[in-house]
C-alpha cells in the first residue's frame, strides 16, 4: 500500500490525474505461442468515458449547483424513481470526471455510519426525493472543501450514476459526474473462474494486516497502525491451516508501521517506515527476537525481496532508493550497495521491486517500472523501462514463458490493471496482454508460480490466472474476500484483498484489510 494515499487519503483530489497519452515504447509484437496479430496498444490505467448525464453542466467551471440545497442541481431529465428506490446502504466506489481529461476516485458508504473518504457525512438523503449526499474534507490548504452528488440514474443494480459539485469555503468552484458501483452488489461477466474453497478466517489482533509470509509452519503478518491501534508483526502457527492459532505480537516502542515481511532461514526481515529493516531471529518460530534494524538511523522501507544471498529493501525515503544486502548469513546483512534511479525527486520512489536473473524489476510509481542490471552490486545500470502517462506502478513478477522472459505487472490507484510486458530485451519492453476488472477498484499484490498468477486485487478478492500463453491469461479460480458489512470495512479504496503468499503446502495464504489471515486451499 503506498504510504502516501494510505496516509493522506485525499490525495487524488490534490490533483488531477491525466487521462490521456500513451507510452513510447516501439509497438508490441504478438505472443509467439498465439495467432493473433494485433499488437496491445498502451491506453493507460484509465480510459475516460464521455458522460451523457442530464444533470451536467455545459461549462465544468461554472456550476449551477450548490453544495447545501439539492434542488439546485438541474434533475429533470433524471430517473429519480430508480434512484429513490435504492437501497440505503452499501460500500461504494466511485469515478469523479470533471473536465474532457481529468478524474479522481472516492469511495462513500451508505449505512449507519454513512461516510465519504471515510469522514462523517455532512448530509444524506435517499428517499422518493432521490439522492443527495455531502461530505467535507480540509485540504492541505486549511480550506474546507464539500463535494454534493446528486444521483440521476440507475444503469443496472449496484451502479448509480449523477453529478456533483466541489464548494471551497461554501464557494461553488467546479462540477461534474460521477460512477459509483457498489462493491459487494455489481457484478462483473462471468470469466469462467472456479470459487476458491475457503479454508479458515482468523482475525489479526493488532493494526490493519497488508501483508504476510509462511515458514517453519507459521504464518507472519504485519499490519498498519488502524485508528490510535498500533501496528506490528502478528505470528500464527499454521501447521493446521484449517485452525491457524494466535501465538503473539511484536512491535517496537514508536515504531509499527510495517508494511512488508519476507524471511531466509532463520531471518525475519520486516519493513518498517521508522527505521528500514528490521532484523528478527526466528529459530524458533514461535518466539520473534529482536537482532537489529538496517542499515541504521531514522529511514523508510515499505517492501523487502529475498532472491538467493541477496536482500533488496525498497526505501521511499529519505532518498528514494534500493537497498542491496547479502544474506548469505541471513541474521548478518551486509550493505553491498545503494541502487538509484532517475526520477524527479518526491514524486517517484521505488515502491516495490521483484529479481530475477541478474535483473531487479523495480515498480518506480511515477517513474514507471524500471529494469535494473545488478549482475555488479557496485555497478547497476538502468537497462530499460515501461512508462506512461498517469502511472503509478506499485508491484509485479517475472519468469520465463514460452522462451522468454515475461513480467506482470500492476499499479495501485482507480482503474490500475494487470498488464503483460515481454522484457526480453528491456530496452524495448513490450505490452502482449492485460486484465482489467471493475474501474473503480485497483490491483494489488501478485505472486507467480509456474504457470499460475495469484493475484490479490482488493476489491476484487483473489485472482487466479492461467498464463501459460501470456499474453491470454485466463482466469480459473476467484475469492471475493471484501465484506462491506463487516465491522472493519471502510470506503477505501484500499479495502479487501492486499497480501498473498504460495509457499507451496497447498495452500493460498492471504491478508484482506478487514477480515485478517485467510488460508484458501490452492485451486
Amino acid at each position: 500500500m503506498t504510504p502516501s494515499l494510505r496516509l493522506l487519503g485525499t490525495g487524488l483530489f490534490a490533483c488531477a490525474l491525466s487521462l490521456s497519452g500513451c507510452s513510447d515504447n516501439d509497438p508490441p509484437v504478438p505472443d509467439a505461442g498465439t495467432t493473433d496479430p494485433k499488437p496491445v496498444v498502451e491506453l493507460t490505467d484509465y480510459v475516460d468515458a464521455v458522460p451523457t448525464e442530464p444533470c451536467m453542466d455545459a461549462s465544468y467551471a461554472e456550476p449551477r449547483a450548490n453544495c447545501t440545497d439539492p434542488a439546485s442541481f438541474p434533475l429533470a431529465g433524471c430517473d429519480l424513481k430508480a434512484v429513490g428506490a435504492m437501497e440505503p446502504s452499501g460500500v461504494y466506489q466511485a469515478i469523479f470526471r470533471y473536465n474532457a481529461t481529468s478524474a479522481f476516485g472516492a469511495g462513500f458508504r451508505l449505512d449507519t455510519t454513512p461516510s465519504f473518504l471515510g469522514r462523517p457525512l455532512v448530509h444524506q438523503q435517499l428517499d422518493a426525493q432521490g439522492f443527495f449526499i455531502t461530505g467535507e474534507l480540509t485540504n492541505s490548504a486549511k480550506q474546507v472543501q464539500r463535494y454534493a452528488l446528486a444521483g440521476c440514474r440507475v444503469p443496472e443494480p449496484g451502479h448509480l450514476t449523477g453529478c456533483f459539485v466541489r464548494c471551497t469555503d461554501g464557494v461553488p468552484d467546479y462540477s461534474g459526474t460521477f460512477h459509483a458501483q457498489r462493491m459487494n452488489l455489481s457484478r462483473e461477466e462471468p470469466t469462467g473462474a472456479k470459487a476458491m474453497r475457503l479454508v479458515s478466517e482468523t482475525a489479526v489482533p493488532v493494526g490493519e494486516s497488508v501483508d504476510v509470509y509462511v515458514t517453519k509452519g507459521h504464518a507472519y503478518v504485519v499490519s498498519l497502525p488502524r485508528g490510535k491501534e498500533p501496528g506490528g508483526l502478528s505470528v500464527f502457527n499454521v501447521s493446521d491451516p484449517a485452525h491457524p492459532a494466535f501465538v503473539t505480537s511484536v512491535s517496537l516502542p514508536n515504531d509499527n508501521y510495517w508494511n512488508g515481511v519476507w524471511a531466509k532461514g532463520d531471518a525475519l526481515y520486516v519493513a518498517s517506515n521508522s527505521s528500514g529493516v528490521i532484523v528478527y531471529d526466528i529459530t524458533d518460530p514461535a518466539k520473534p527476537q529482536y537482532v537489529r534494524a538496517l542499515p541504521g538511523g531514522a529511514i523508510n522501507v515499505h517492501t523487502v525481496f529475498v532472491d538467493g544471498d541477496r536482500l533488496y529493501a525498497m526505501s521511499p525515503s529519505p532518498n528514494g532508493e534500493t537497498l542491496l544486502f547479502n544474506v548469505a548469513s541471513p541474521l548478518e546483512p551486509q550493505l553491498l550497495s545503494r541502487i538509484s534511479v532517475p526520477r524527479e525527486a518526491g514524486v517517484s520512489y521505488p515502491h516495490d521491486a521483484f529479481a530475477y536473473q541478474d535483473r531487479l524489476y523495480v515498480n518506480h510509481t511515477r517513474s514507471g517500472y524500471v529494469v535494473v542490471d545488478v549482475t555488479r552490486p557496485d555497478v547497476t545500470p538502468v537497462l530499460g523501462a515501461y512508462v506512461f502517462n498517469g502511472q503509478y506502478s506499485h508491484a509485479n513478477a517475472v519468469g520465463t514463458l514460452n522462451g522468454r522472459t515475461i513480467a506482470f505487472e500492476g499499479g495501485e490507484r482507480f482503474g490500475a490493471h494487470l498488464r503483460v510486458l515481454d522484457v526480453t530485451d528491456p530496452a524495448r519492453i513490450q505490452l502482449i496482454g492485460e486484465v482489467k476488472k471493475r474501474p473503480q477498484t485497483s490491483i494489488h499484490n501478485m505472486v507467480l508460480k509456474g504457470t499460475k498468477l495469484y493475484v490479490a486485487w482488493y476489491h476484487e478478492g483473489v485472482r487466479v490466472f492461467d498464463v501459460a500463453d501470456p499474453a491470454h491469461p485466463k482466469e480459473v479460480a476467484a475469492f471475493d474476500s471484501f465484506q462491506e458489512a463487516h465491522p472493519l470495512s471502510t470506503d477505501s479504496l484500499y479495502q479487501g484483498a492486499i497480501g498473498i503468499r504460495v509457499p507451496g503446502d497447498g495452500y493460498v495464504y492471504v491478508v484482506d484489510l478487514s477480515r485478517g489471515l485467510l488460508v484458501l486451499a490452492e485451486p
